[in-house]
């Protein structure tokens, strides 16, 4: 008789359960040990005053996350991140879905548009950033250059607090941009031809098959760079430190990670920046239960 047991609503039997548990007992402990327990060492730690300027440890239960709720530098961080992520999102996916189409199609130099425009998401950020700054410079800058050309007048981009996080987006936008692309090629590409032409055999357009047929397919790929694209957004920080140090002009710039780091390595407080990640979990992984819930009642889930 093979023994069997209840598990919210199925049955396991207990043999191949244990060899399946042994098998994964390696990846089980990795995952314990490399994110678990930092996970659990990250909550403790938000309940302490740990300094290494003052060099104390103490448990203050709630004190940091008190803190956090009253720091404008730490409420402005979050406004930032926000707009940063509503603002990146939608023109990323917009952009993205439009060039793969694009793609997708017989265009002159394919091959070579192929091969170039993923270039900027395997060239190191730092690097990439670093040309940026020059494309910025309001001296000698090309985009202030041709500005000027237009007989516009000259824009600080990194220095003026209203144009400072806009410019990091168009930089994250440009580099990021080629991943997503590749994603919806290859979701568009994975398109039987069966579909297409039942619908045009049907009398549909090109635009009515987009819409009706394609767009549907490519759902999960949708779905899957808008959470990717929310995770991503939400823990930037290194163009917003190499771009815009200290957080920019009138810490425009500052979003949750930089605040973070700021905390731990510039002001020696890890138990306040511990608190301030406990946050910023809770926001994406609140975040990420909307999506999910929201993907299985949108009009083009299965």
């Amino acid at each position: 008789m093979i023994r069997k047991f209840r598990l919210g609503k199925s049955y396991y039997e207990w043999g191949e359960s244990a060899i399946a548990f042994f098998i994964l007992l390696p990846t089980l402990s990795l995952v314990a040990l490399f994110i678990l327990w930092p996970l659990v060492q990250v909550f403790y730690l938000s309940l302490t005053n740990w300094s290494l300027v003052k060099g104390t440890k103490d448990f203050i239960g709630l004190d940091n996350f008190r803190f956090l709720s009253k720091d404008p530098n730490f409420l402005k961080s979050i406004r930032t991140t926000f707009m940063y992520s509503f603002i990146k999102i939608p023109i990323d996916l917009v952009l993205a879905l439009g060039c793969a189409v694009l793609l997708d199609k017989a265009v002159p130099f394919r091959r070579f548009i192929r091969a170039s425009y993923f270039a900027p998401v395997i060239v190191p950020i730092v690097a990439s950033a670093l040309i940026w700054i020059w494309f910025y410079d309001p001296g000698i800058g090309p985009f202030n250059t041709i500005l000027k050309t237009l007989g516009l007048a000259p824009v600080n981009w990194l220095s003026d607090e209203r144009t400072a996080l806009l410019s990091i987006i168009i930089f994250a936008v440009w580099r990021g941009l080629g991943y997503d692309i590749l994603l919806f090629l290859t979701g568009l590409q994975g398109i039987s031809e069966t579909y297409v032409e039942a619908a045009r055999i049907d009398g549909a357009n090109p635009r009515q098959i987009f819409f009706r047929i394609k767009l549907p397919l490519l759902s999960p790929i949708v779905y899957f760079v808008l959470l990717m694209g929310v995770i991503n957004s939400f823990k930037v920080f290194t163009e917003i430190s190499v771009m815009t140090p200290n957080g920019g002009p009138l810490y425009s710039t500052g979003v949750m990670v930089y605040y973070i780091y700021e905390a731990a390595f510039t002001r020696g407080r890890f138990g306040r920046a511990a608190a301030a990640s406990v946050v910023l979990f809770a926001i994406v992984l609140a975040l990420t239960l909307v999506q999910k819930k929201i993907a299985k009642k949108s009009v083009f889930s299965e």
